[in-house]
């Protein structure tokens, strides 16, 4: 059994017992999180739309992070203007616990 959940502004294939990280939540670790199911697949088939309403994935928080430093770098030909800049983007890892119907 699998399910797309949404999340962040982004949609993640997802099993039981499955861990990923998504776009930072505000939860502590160890909490437990509700994510909304938008489809679900499970021996019955395939089912999307208003027959998965209620349906929800609950996944407990392992951690909070930030991942690989970027550089950002502009600049303007001919201008002498440059600007270094270095983003490192927070996530949190959750894993999968249950899939609800």
């Amino acid at each position: 059994m699998y399910a797309i959940i949404a999340t962040g502004g982004k949609q993640y294939k997802v099993e039981n017992g499955m861990k990923l990280d998504v776009e930072k939540l505000e939860a502590n670790v160890g909490d437990t999180v509700k994510f909304d199911v938008i489809m679900l697949s499970d021996e019955s088939g395939v089912s999307a739309g208003n027959t998965v309403a209620g349906a929800y994935a609950e996944a407990e928080v392992l951690a909070q992070g930030k991942g690989k430093k970027i550089i950002v770098f502009k600049y303007k030909a001919k201008k002498n203007e440059r600007k270094r800049q270095g983003h490192r983007q927070p996530f949190t890892t959750v894993q999968i616990k249950s899939i609800v119907k």
